[in-house]
């Protein structure tokens, strides 16, 4: 068993769940903020069998997509309004991925209550 754990911007994290959900995978996603650019991202969580790991990374790979955006350097954002420098352009998107091994993987059912 495995745990798949990806960081990718939050723009990506739609496409990737319904990648991964209409190949039968199940995946939880956490709302999580980057270091660098401070902007919104998600980290998915995804349990799963040692076999089903290279598709699910090609997953990750197809649906989280490097490109290019006009930023505005963080340094300089309290004199926006008057100082036209510290505005670059940045590529954002990709993935981190941890893949780790795990002891054990249970999943308990939800109960139905009457």
């Amino acid at each position: 068993m495995k745990l798949v754990i990806t960081f990718i911007q939050d723009y990506d994290s739609d496409r990737l769940l319904l990648s991964l959900t209409s190949s039968g995978l199940s995946a939880t996603k956490i709302a999580s903020l980057g270091g660098f650019l401070r902007t919104r991202n998600s980290t998915i969580l995804i349990g799963l069998e040692d076999n089903q790991v290279a598709a699910c990374l090609k997953m990750i790979e197809t649906a989280c997509r490097s490109r290019v955006e006009v930023q505005l350097d963080p340094c300089v954002a309290d004199y926006a309004d008057w100082y036209a420098a510290g505005i670059q352009e940045v590529t954002i998107g990709g993935a981190v991925v941890f893949v780790l091994k795990l002891s054990d993987f249970v999943r308990i059912p939800v109960q139905q209550s009457m």
